[in-house]
């Protein structure tokens, strides 16, 4: 019966050190604990976006708004050397090896935070010692030894009980960091995707460029070499001589400095492929700058925030931000642990396992900083802080993110409409060229007006390189901005490099699984697959200004 009502009395204070802490505590009241889950701070909830209903261009018959997969966009341009890249650079780029070290990371990270909802401290100890009593003391037994030893053993625990849900929050932000460190991954495996994509397209476009530069260069030599005819006949004066030869070389000139270009190009491939620069002439072989589809698939601005992995990163860490303001207020409360000792102590060692030598403690106990609260209070408010910037830089990411789309897909419409009229220029050009040289031959045409001619025809078709080239790279921006690629890394190797000569882009594709195993990430075969993304929340879409979450203020 005693012991009962000994029991009863222990509830009784801990019920009553509860109260208390709610009483002075003072940041998050009693309904709100249990909606909370037995967690004082506030609840997270995905903040407002600022997304628009369509795009500029929307009503562009080239612009198309289904939804597809996009997992293999640049399978779009058809071209084999491009997806070997690609392959190659997905199974060697050390930047993504690098980010798939950050997932290990933060894995372990969220390991250790759950590991604090286990007894924090747990322990054994033992020792010995011997001890020999002064001959001046007062304490020296007058039969027997001065001499004693003393055998202990024990094991301690202490288990700070998450009663204000601190540890539960951690491991929440952890988890939640985790998240962000897979959408890192995956923005980083965007990225990779479409630089190479990019400087592959460059590296064509110069070769291009070299090619017309050369084919002029024929032209001009063959045009120099009839005005050598015509000044050794006396038809002309060398100043027709002297203008042909720098014409030739003003166009030769540009040869080098295109060359130039182009090696950067392959020399950045080379490090995005993993490998020191070198040359890549025979693997790149001999090719036409890519050709792309007339139309692009982009779906609606919404989907951004479940398609772009730094978008989906952003709203993470303001997660896992969150989480951390309900920590800090956490310390306005008691803590309550319970801690124990059991041991044993004994003379000598033949005594230390017997019933007699056994010691023990347990019992609860609370520690509250009652005079700190100005610290706790300006704690929680630099936290809330952290998470308003957060939520502002998220939302900021999805105005960049649409941003970026915007720019791509103007880029992709317009360079169509420049190089479709840059190919008329150049068309009537050439025929202006062959005019003017048949003029000149006849003599009713000077030299002036056929370098004039030449020289812009070299200008036109310059430019109507360049033009080409901006069609696929717009497209290139547009596919990277809507975030597209980061599914390649739930396939194997094998399967990416043969599936994308399979798959046409736009197709529905898979659904993620669950966080596979990361194990083996960094062999040299293969990288293990990631864990994939976590289903994208519900987000309030607004227009103009959005007002981020506010948690409740402490005290």
């Amino acid at each position: 019966m005693r012991s009962v009502l000994r029991n009863k009395k222990r509830v009784l204070a801990l019920v009553s050190v509860v109260a208390i802490g709610f009483a002075l505590g003072g940041c998050t009241g009693p309904a709100e604990y249990i909606r909370n889950r037995f967690k004082v701070g506030p609840e997270y909830s995905p903040p407002p976006t600022p997304v628009a209903e369509q795009w500029i261009d929307a009503a562009d018959a080239r612009v198309r708004k289904d939804s597809a997969d996009l997992s293999r966009w640049w399978t779009i341009l058809k071209d084999p050397v491009l997806n070997s890249l690609i392959a190659d650079a997905y199974s060697q780029n050390l930047s993504l090896r690098e980010a798939g070290c950050r997932v290990l990371e933060a894995r372990a990270e969220l390991g250790i935070a759950a590991g604090l909802l286990f007894p924090q401290q747990q322990g054994a100890t033992g020792s010995y010692s011997r001890r020999a009593a002064s001959l001046g003391s007062t304490s020296v037994p007058v039969f027997g030894s001065r001499y004693s030893s003393l055998w202990t053993g024990a094991f301690n625990l202490a288990w700070e009980i998450d009663f204000w849900g601190r540890f539960r929050r951690a491991v929440a932000a952890a988890d939640k960091l985790l998240d962000a460190s897979v959408e890192n991954y995956d923005q980083v495996l965007v990225t990779l995707l479409g630089d190479v994509a990019t400087y592959y397209v460059q590296a064509r476009v110069f070769e291009t460029q070299i090619e017309l530069f050369r084919a002029n260069a024929r032209l001009q030599r063959e045009i120099l070499r009839i005005v050598e005819a015509r000044f050794d006949a006396g038809r002309v004066s060398e100043l027709d001589v002297d203008q042909a030869k720098s014409t030739l070389a003003q166009t030769e000139a540009q040869i080098p400095s295109l060359e130039i270009s182009r090696r950067q190009a392959t020399n950045r491939l080379c490090v995005l492929l993993g490998m020191p620069p070198s040359q890549l002439d025979e693997r790149l072989g001999t090719s036409v700058i890519p050709k792309p589809p007339p139309e692009v698939i982009v779906g609606i601005p919404a989907e951004l925030l479940s398609r772009r992995p730094d978008v989906r990163r952003a709203e993470r860490i303001a997660a896992a931000q969150s989480e951390r303001i309900g920590i800090a207020q956490a310390d306005f409360y008691p803590y309550i642990s319970i801690s124990g000792t059991l041991g044993c102590s004994a003379s000598e060692f033949s005594q230390l396992f017997r019933s007699r030598a056994f010691t023990g403690s347990v019992g609860p106990s609370f520690q509250w900083n009652i005079l700190n609260y100005g610290r706790i209070a300006n704690n929680v408010r630099l936290q809330d802080a952290m998470f308003q910037e957060l939520v502002l830089a998220y939302q900021n990411t999805v105005l960049v993110a649409a941003e970026e789309v915007e720019n791509g897909i103007v880029t992709y419409l317009k360079a169509q409409e420049r190089a479709r009229l840059l190919d008329e220029s150049v068309l009537n050009q050439e025929k202006a060229v062959k005019v003017v040289v048949a003029q000149y031959k006849v003599g009713t045409a000077d030299f002036t007006r056929v370098a004039q001619i030449e020289q812009d025809l070299v200008t036109q078709q310059n430019q109507a390189a360049q033009a080409h080239g901006q069609i696929v790279t717009g497209l290139i921006q547009v596919y990277r901005a809507l975030g597209g690629g980061w599914e390649l890394r739930l396939e194997g190797e094998g399967e990416a490099e043969a599936g994308a000569s399979e798959t046409p882009a736009g197709t529905p594709g898979p659904q993620p699984p669950r966080r596979p195993a990361l194990e083996g990430i960094l062999e040299e075969a293969t990288p293990a697959p990631l864990p994939p993304r976590p289903q994208a929340p519900a987000q309030d879409q607004a227009q103009g200004q959005a007002k981020p979450v506010a948690p409740a203020n402490p005290r």
